[in-house]
């Protein structure tokens, strides 16, 4: 009993073999390709590039799951805008000045603290912006400024020396004639 196949029917098994072998070889290109178009988005790293597209090409499906498993978390992309949000985020802290008295937050417009009265600012001369105290030049007129003179002390008067005898008096003072 010899069993025969119709020719036509060796034909349709070729024929899916054929479609068969091009879906596979399909598969494995796009792996390969997706794999390095995702991993050229995570990372900049050519050395890094060239072994994930390479183990892929190499292991296929088994190659596939390591690279998953290792491939940066994010892409380069994501990074990118992470750093900018946290660009921002650091910006806005920036821009909310605080007394550094008494670190409470102040206006920017503020020329003193409200809270403990610490001078933030000081009017320009000329041109009435308001500048920081220790500056000795407005950045916005150009015009320098007198050095910040510190309060003065009122001059001291000259006290009389009381000389102190033993019994804890003051001796008369002895006028020269």
């Amino acid at each position: 009993m010899d069993i025969t196949l119709p020719a036509e029917l060796d034909q349709y098994i070729a024929i899916a073999l054929f479609v068969l072998g091009a879906y596979l070889l399909a598969l494995y290109a796009g792996l390969v390709v997706w794999t390095f178009r995702d991993v050229h988005a995570r990372t900049r790293d050519v050395l890094g590039q060239i072994m994930a597209t390479l183990l892929v090409a190499v292991f296929t499906l088994p190659g596939l799951l390591v690279y998953m498993l290792l491939r940066p978390h994010e892409t380069l992309a994501q990074r990118y805008e992470r750093d900018l949000t946290e660009e921002a985020i650091l910006q806005d802290l920036e821009g909310q000045r605080i007394c550094p008295e008494c670190r409470r937050r102040v206006e920017p417009d503020f020329v003193v603290c409200p809270a403990c009265h610490h001078q933030l600012r000081v009017p320009c001369d000329a041109c009435g912006r308001l500048l920081q105290p220790d500056w000795d030049i407005c950045p916005y007129c150009g015009t320098e400024r007198a050095p910040q003179q510190q309060d003065e002390e009122p001059p001291v008067e000259p006290v009389a020396v009381v000389d102190w005898g033993p019994e804890g008096e003051p001796e008369p003072e002895q006028s020269e004639a």
